[in-house]
């Protein structure tokens, strides 16, 4: 007869993103197999790291990872750490803590037993009963205290190439810096709220991965893999029209201080892809959403469609060059004329800019171990002093990800290069806008002297109007107003 496990399709898929991606065979389950610690730990030594999920409620599971059960033999003087870890579902949502031991469960006296400092900090106790104390209730917010009943106990072999503990350990902390990232990036502001919304423009060659890039920023504030952005192939552009994508803090959230600009592909042949007049009013914000290029002839100012007086806000405020890191040494001498002509348009225009390579295979490997640098292998630093001599952008502002192209779940390793990327294109456009020319930024403050203060106000608001709502005795004169960059 088949033994089914108790664990939902929803808690497997949570323990996935907890501890990487694996996948768990059930071994033990004490309604079928025996209830007695015996029979669980001959069951399941020699397999290798297992989970056991101890079920208090349809609500609550309690479970801890083991290297191996056969070190549970009172006798064993192997260390062995455990992760300990709850899941409770509330108002339709599963949450997890999770707790590190450098101690793991014991058997003693026909029970399974976890000391810490002398102390019994958790017990599973014959007939289906279990005990823990205060320290491991607060860690895992649970809401019990002491012996409780439980439903059933399972136990599962952790399979995956991978894993062991010190990578779960790894992953954990992955997931804090990624919430930290995303933390900063949604408190994030435009320097001196000079516009509302940093523009960050994607230009490459077909099938770089500008679109994917986009679709895996919206999939890490999103929770989930998306695909709003139509991915081309590596030959054929899908992307005709010029898009000004915003992205939300979660499917009702919020939009969030950025956009995303995609374009057309770059094409090394005449007459192909983005054409290269286009550029330059790309940069000064000349081009609306949705605009349809022409490879072969370029928007006038005479188009229905033209922004004839763009603002500080519709302009770009950072470039990004996305380039496949597999195909850098394959760019062709005409591909690279045009990434020299898209650069100098970049520089007449003084629009800051960063290099993203895409495709990279192993994120994790990457990524140094506090993750706050990359650790680049022998093949990606090549790619990057390549780019390096190929468009003189410093080795700081060469970026690297791995975007979500065919991947059905999120990892942490993966968000956390698309985040440091983006992070580095809004730092980039802040010093972009720190650096315009007082003329260009459209700030206007009044100073009032009967009012003693700074009164900022856009500088198509015109005098007379503020004579009007002012009055004549409080009204600064016109001598009054003055330029700043804040």
């Amino acid at each position: 007869m088949e033994v089914t496990t108790r664990l939902t399709w929803n808690d497997e898929n949570h323990l996935r993103k907890l501890l990487g991606n694996v996948s768990l065979s059930l071994l033990y389950k004490s309604s079928v197999h025996g209830g007695s610690i015996e029979d669980m730990v001959q069951r399941c030594s020699h397999q290798g790291y297992t989970i056991t999920m101890i079920y208090i409620n349809e609500n609550m599971i309690v479970a801890f990872v083991l290297g191996n059960y056969i070190n549970l033999r009172e006798s064993s003087t192997e260390p062995n750490d455990s992760l300990w870890f709850s899941l409770q579902k509330k108002n339709h949502t599963t949450e997890i803590e999770t707790l590190f031991l450098n101690t793991a469960p014991k058997i003693i006296d026909k029970q399974l037993v976890c000391r810490l400092s002398k102390d019994d900090i958790f017990i599973i106790l014959p007939d289906n009963k279990i005990y823990l104390d205060r320290m491991m209730i607060k860690n895992l917010k649970l809401r019990f205290y002491g012996h409780l009943q439980f439903l059933e106990c399972e136990v599962f072999r952790v399979e995956g190439t991978k894993y062991n503990l010190d990578y779960t350990k790894r992953i954990m902390k992955a997931r804090e810096h990624r919430n930290k990232l995303l933390a900063d990036i949604r408190a994030y502001k435009p320097y001196a709220d000079l516009v509302s919304e940093i523009r960050i423009l994607l230009v490459g060659p077909v099938g770089s991965g500008k679109s994917s890039f986009f679709n895996s920023v919206k999939s890490v504030f999103h929770g989930h893999v998306t695909g709003q952005a139509i991915v081309g192939s590596d030959t054929t552009s899908i992307t005709e029209r010029y898009r000004i994508y915003s992205v939300k803090d979660g499917k009702n959230g919020k939009s969030l201080p950025f956009m995303l600009c995609d374009t057309m592909g770059l094409d090394g042949a005449e007459g192909a892809g983005l054409c290269m007049d286009d550029i330059p009013y790309i940069l000064k914000g000349c081009i609306p959403d949705r605009y349809q290029f022409n490879p072969r002839k370029p928007i006038t100012p005479e188009h229905s469609t033209f922004i004839t007086s763009p603002s500080l806000k519709d302009r770009i405020h950072c470039v990004a060059y996305v380039l496949d890191i597999t195909s850098i040494d394959n760019l062709s001498s005409k591909m690279l004329a045009k990434f020299k002509q898209v650069h100098k348009e970049v520089l007449n225009c003084g629009v800051a800019h960063v290099a993203l390579l895409t495709k990279v295979d192993d994120c994790s490997e990457i990524l140094q171990d506090n993750f706050l640098n990359l650790s680049r292998s022998m093949t990606s630093q090549r790619q990057v002093i390549n780019v390096h001599k190929m468009l003189g952008i410093p080795i700081s502002s060469i970026l690297m990800v791995g975007n979500y192209a065919s991947d059905l779940e999120l990892d942490p390793m993966n968000d956390i290069l698309i985040l440091s990327a983006l992070r580095q294109m809004l730092r980039a456009a802040d010093d972009f806008l720190e650096d315009l020319p007082l003329e260009e930024t459209g700030n206007l403050v009044l100073f009032s002297p009967s009012h003693k203060s700074l009164v900022p106000f856009e500088k198509s608001y015109v005098i007379h109007q503020l004579l009007d709502d002012w009055g004549p005795s409080a009204c600064p004169s016109p001598e009054s107003c003055i330029r700043i960059c804040a």
